[in-house]
């Protein structure tokens, strides 16, 4: 058995598949018409385009893979130099500054309220 909800009793009722699937009156219809192009010009396929596709730059993948692949010891999030060197002690420094000012702010919410 299929139900529905019933807006004059505010309860399941039971009904037929139809009205089950389509509630409040809601009626499932076909365009009489195609929409309207929303582009004035058409696009190209990927495939129309033909050889003289030009990409951003250079694929610079097997040179990283190179690099983050190679077994020298560092651990991966150091192995491009000096830039990620100061990301990661940047990243540290705010991780403890703001653990210790939650600490502190902790320290200054316990004290009592002086009258």
């Amino acid at each position: 058995m299929y139900y529905k909800f019933s807006g004059l009793t505010q309860r399941l009722t039971g009904s037929v598949l139809s009205t089950a699937y389509t509630p409040q009156g809601l009626r499932p219809s076909i365009p009489s018409e195609l929409p309207a192009m929303i582009f004035a010009t058409p696009t190209k396929m990927a495939s129309e385009a033909g050889p003289s596709l030009e990409y951003m730059g250079a694929n610079k993948v097997p040179d990283l893979q190179k690099i983050f692949q190679s077994s020298d010891g560092i651990p991966v999030h150091l192995k491009r130099g000096v830039p990620d060197r100061l990301l990661y002690r940047t990243t540290m420094a705010l991780t403890i500054g703001g653990a210790l000012y939650c600490l502190v702010a902790l320290y200054i919410a316990a004290q009592p309220k002086n009258k």
